[in-house]
């Protein structure tokens, strides 16, 4: 009998060493699989996110109006009217009286001296204006046209000056007779 016993005392070891390479439970495979596809589904946000971004700045690298240094504001003409010019040609009898307000990078210290204009750098600004807003033609001042003539101001007297000197142009008032 003691005989027979060791078998099933054999028996019943062979039974526990196979329990122990037991294949893991269904509930703990499906949790690593979760655990790897949120693994996998955050890197891939985080690499398209990125690949976003870094493209975004790539077409910004050149635009001075989205991060920049607090710029100089500079009211252009006189103090109170603005700009008074002729448009459309001499023949036109149209005038124009507009305020224009330059947003000047204050690094550009030749520019800008104590938060003024040099005088130089002022009749360069003026006489660049005064040219564009004479030689555009009466359907460039429509309402729908102002961004694309406010980008001439800062492209033609960013040219003139150094580029950089002027972040943004504003139009605080508008009046065409």
């Amino acid at each position: 009998m003691a005989d027979e016993k060791k078998p099933a005392d054999a028996a019943a070891s062979e039974e526990s060493a196979p329990a122990g390479k037991k294949k893991p439970p269904l509930i703990a495979i499906i949790a690593v699989l979760v655990l790897v596809g949120v693994a996998l589904a955050g890197g891939i946000s985080y690499f398209v996110v990125t690949r976003a971004m870094k493209n975004n700045m790539a077409e910004d690298s050149g635009d001075y109006n989205r991060y920049h240094d607090p710029g100089i504001f500079v009211k252009l003409g006189d103090a109170k009217d603005g700009i008074l010019v002729n448009v459309g040609g001499v023949k036109a009898g149209r005038f124009l009286k507009v305020g224009i307000v330059l947003e000047m990078n204050p690094s550009k210290k030749s520019i800008i001296a104590d938060g003024k204009l040099n005088p130089i750098a002022e009749t360069k600004i003026l006489d660049t204006v005064l040219q564009i807003l004479r030689s555009e033609p009466l359907d460039g001042f429509d309402a729908m046209k102002q961004e694309a003539l406010k980008e001439k101001i800062k492209t033609e007297v960013n040219h003139e000056l150094s580029e950089g000197s002027v972040y943004n142009v504003y139009i605080t008032s508008f009046i065409l007779q």
